[in-house]
């Protein structure tokens, strides 16, 4: 049952999005949702993503549902406990934006 609802959640969420954005019409809407999904992701994907990005011995941990994933790679990266695919990942969001995962930080 899982499994089926996570598939109709999965497949409604885009045109969901869409028609709420039509009654809504805010700008920054997408920023807002962008930046609720990323939360979500640090929450869901915590066992991957500290495995991947950040050195075992790290006091900050992927996996707090009020924190984004740049801002756990911005303290990483401050404090020198990225591996290698944090550092990769670091480096592409700031490429996008300048210093973003520093500008993320959030000591939630």
């Amino acid at each position: 049952m899982g499994v089926l609802l996570f598939i109709i959640a999965y497949i409604l969420f885009l045109p969901l999005t869409i028609i709420n954005f039509m009654f809504v019409r805010k700008k920054g809407y997408f920023l807002d949702s962008a930046v609720s999904i990323d939360k979500f992701g640090n929450r869901e994907f915590r066992a991957s993503l500290n495995k991947c990005l950040i050195k075992q011995n790290s006091p900050y941990k992927f996996g707090n549902i009020n924190e984004t994933i740049s801002s756990v790679l911005g303290k990483n990266q401050k404090y020198g406990y990225l591996r290698k695919g944090g550092k990769i990942v670091c480096l592409i969001l700031d490429t996008i934006d300048k210093n973003h995962c520093e500008k993320s930080i959030s000591w939630k």
